[in-house]
């Protein structure tokens, strides 16, 4: 299968191009530049908000006047990470695309199918005067990743559509009608530095090899948290052993499973057999714990030029007691909807910040609203507990289900007629804009779909090339039975 060969043919065109539009999260300017480049282009009203969000419109097809407005809603950010032994600058540099047997995926790096696919399937839609249609509106959002600001931000008004179709879930076939709500709870160590003593062996601990994946959607799986797996062999080197840390650094983003990290630290020389020696005894426990769920785990140590300066011994306590005392994973599970996480929390990353700071990142998930806050006042213990400075969020809303929406019988019914089977209709645990846009819209009828990916916000996230032409049929029959205006 070649890049020319993918159907639908106006999707993957689109998808491509917006691979060539560097677009982290808070940095969208070129992609916003791209849309309403594109709506002027196509002589389509287009406008954006102070947030960046970008509204493109489109009057329906003749004889289709009297449908309800749709309204077609991706966010334009992507997750960037990549693999360590890749080079390859975000902000400037296009996402270089490759075909895995009937997957797509990137070269190292995260593909940008979250939700870049979105975004593609309505510029196609848009583009395409063939397609029948009600009248439509398409929105682009910004920073859906890294806290829904462009969702929070959006104001009453700025659309006027009857249904929402959220474009933003993984799962072909799948029907997604409610969602978890999240808050970020963030912990800072302040440090002060001392001296390594003399004739101390210096040596860097590195876990990689791990899935990772998302928070939300991922956590389930029992995948590795490489900051728990580090810092639990550092706890066991500093109950044995005069154990200085001058280093640490783990995960990246408060909604991805951390896949990496490692620490710099120093031992008195008589110990360093002890390291060596501990660490196998350690990797074994951790494969067979693992062997499952993480085949590509692995711990490498390696000897490291000296250092100087360390954190001290008092905060170096604190801190891997703390790390070994935050949750991490699932903690309950739906009581009314089967196998659906209700509640979770991911401890995402551990940085050193300037001015002697280090910083620990965590995000809780909840399908209610008191769960998620209460899982956050357990991550908040824990920290407090060590001495960190702890503070959380505002959080978003979760989107409670309805099962009695008109669009999701337009939906199924529209599956079952053209796969003659049914969609599975599920609430998901990761986040969606839906619920911020019910607070501002509440009379909107919402429901979330799109094909399937897998390793979403990992450099293995990769899309299923055939599942993208059955949700765009889809999709294109469910704009042609569109409930009309009341």
């Amino acid at each position: 299968m070649e890049k020319k060969d993918l159907k639908p043919e106006g999707v993957f065109k689109f998808f491509e191009e917006i691979c060539q539009v560097p677009r982290p999260s808070k940095r969208e300017e070129k992609i916003i530049a791209y849309l309403k480049d594109f709506g002027v282009k196509c002589h389509l009203e287009t406008q954006t908000d102070a947030a960046g969000n970008v509204l493109i419109k489109k009057a329906a097809t003749p004889g289709k006047e009297n449908l309800k407005t749709v309204i077609l809603q991706s966010h334009i950010d992507m997750v960037c990470e990549k693999n360590n032994n890749v080079t390859h600058d975000f902000l400037n540099d296009p996402i270089e695309t490759e075909i895995e047997g009937e997957w797509l995926k990137a070269k190292g790096t995260t593909l940008g199918a979250d939700n870049g696919i979105g975004v593609a399937t309505a510029l196609a839609i848009l583009a395409d005067d063939s397609i029948e249609h009600g009248p439509l509106e398409c929105l682009f959002t910004v920073d859906e990743e890294t806290g829904l600001t462009g969702a929070f931000a959006l104001q009453e008004g700025f659309m006027s559509g009857d249904i929402l179709l959220n474009m933003d879930s993984e799962d072909e076939g799948e029907i997604f009608i409610g969602c978890a709500g999240g808050i970020d709870t963030v912990a800072e160590f302040a440090y002060q530095t001392v001296e390594v003593p003399d004739n101390y062996f210096f040596f860097k601990i590195e876990v990689k090899g791990l899935k990772g994946g998302h928070s939300g959607s991922d956590i389930h799986l029992g995948r590795g948290n490489a900051n728990k797996i580090l810092n639990r062999f550092l706890s066991r080197m500093a109950d044995k052993t005069d154990l200085y840390l001058c280093e640490i650094n783990g995960g990246n983003l408060r909604n991805a499973i951390p896949r990496e990290a490692y620490a710099i630290c120093a031992v008195p020389e008589s110990a360093k057999h002890e390291v060596r020696t501990g660490l196998n005894v350690f990797i074994a426990e951790i494969e067979n714990e693992l062997a499952v769920t993480e085949p590509d785990l692995k711990l490498v140590l390696e000897s490291e030029s000296s250092r100087k300066q360390a954190i001290d011994q008092d905060t170096t306590t604190r801190l891997l007691k703390a790390l070994y005392a935050a949750p991490h994973g699932v903690y309950a599970m739906s009581q009314d909807i089967p196998e659906l996480v209700e509640t979770s929390t991911n401890l995402a990353s551990v940085k050193m910040n300037p001015n002697n700071i280090i910083r620990i990142e965590t995000s809780q998930r909840s399908s209610i609203l008191s769960a998620r806050d209460n899982m956050a006042s357990t991550v908040r213990a824990v920290f407090s507990l060590a001495g960190a400075t702890v503070m959380s969020g505002t959080g978003y809303p979760g989107w409670k289900p309805n099962t009695h929406s008109a669009i999701l019988k337009v939906a199924t019914d529209s599956y079952k007629r053209l796969f003659d089977t049914e969609a599975k209709i599920k609430a998901i645990h990761a986040g969606l804009e839906c619920g911020l846009f019910l607070d501002k819209y509440p009379a909107l009828d919402m429901i979330s779909f799109g094909p399937t990916l897998r390793g979403v916000h990992s450099p293995d996230e990769r899309m299923l090339i055939p599942s993208v032409e059955r949700f765009w049929k889809h999709l294109l029959d469910i704009l042609a039975n569109v409930p009309a205006k009341e």
